[in-house]
């Protein structure tokens, strides 16, 4: 798929966040806007998956585990523009009775969701045991998760970390999203994560580095994990975003973590904001 088609798709999901939280008054637009490019790449581009005939085993199909599931309107995105549901269901986002719950569950089945998730901590420890699963199955497809910065300062990730470098699972690429903020202001100030690529080295892993936003270099930095898999270590990759991505009065503060905008901000983003494939 070419850059200026993802680029169109990232566009149009920015869009589909801000008129979901808007839409009810509740949702977190931050980081959503900020992994909107990622999740973009890693859907219409990186995973082996077939929307069409979900199943919650996944097997001979790539996995991804939302961990930071507080940004479930990204998410909703992106697999409704990837054929795992109807578009205009992102219109029920955080309504009673919807499948789009503010955090992704699955007691009410959706398509794409293969676990619950938001209880920040636990989505390593998901993932590692789908990806143990795999090689158990000798499934040779590669799991995939997603983390908040914040997240990290959770004991839960750090024991799976340990867990993940003894048992060599190495069919395993995690992500941070390193935008340095979270819901109390910036990590630093809340608990400093120090130096983040020497602290997952020192675990064992193999660590990469990219810019969240620029699709040649997530692409290129891809490539590069991919040829990691299978080498007897697990793989994370520190991925430097901005909060808020797309839309100027978001961004540089942590203040658009959890709120939505009213009609006069939602219409200030959306101008910024190109509609590329049609809203719902």
């Amino acid at each position: 798929m070419e850059i200026k088609t993802l680029e169109r798709l990232a566009s149009q999901t920015r869009r589909d966040i801000v008129r979901m939280v808007a839409a009810v008054s509740s949702g977190h637009p931050g980081g959503s806007l900020g992994c909107t490019d990622f999740l973009t790449l890693l859907y219409h581009k990186i995973m082996r998956h077939n929307p069409s005939n979900f199943t919650m085993d996944g097997k001979d199909e790539d996995l991804f585990f939302l961990s930071n599931g507080h940004i479930s309107p990204v998410w909703y995105s992106v697999l409704a523009r990837s054929g795992y549901f109807p578009v205009e269901e992102l219109s029920t986002f955080r309504k009673i009775g919807s499948r789009l719950q503010g955090h992704p569950s699955t007691d009410k089945k959706l398509p794409g969701v293969r676990a619950a998730s938001g209880s920040l901590g636990q989505g390593l420890s998901m993932a590692i045991g789908a990806a143990e699963t795999k090689k158990l199955n000798d499934d040779n497809t590669i799991v995939y998760t997603l983390h908040g910065d914040g997240e990290l300062q959770e004991g839960q990730i750090w024991e799976a970390a340990m867990y993940a470098a003894a048992k060599k699972i190495d069919n395993l690429i995690a992500t941070v999203d390193y935008n340095g903020r979270q819901i109390d202001g910036d990590v630093e100030d809340v608990l400093s994560l120090g130096n983040l690529r020497q602290k997952w080295q020192a675990f064992g892993w193999e660590v990469l580095e990219m810019d969240g936003h620029n699709f040649e270099k997530m692409i290129a930095t891809f490539d590069k994990a991919h040829q990691l898999i299978g080498q007897q270590k697990p793989i994370m990759i520190l991925m430097k975003t901005e909060m808020g991505q797309g839309v100027d009065y978001m961004m540089g503060t942590h203040k658009w973590h959890g709120s939505a905008p009213n009609e006069e901000q939602l219409a200030a983003a959306l101008s910024q904001l190109e509609e590329t494939l049609g809203d719902y």
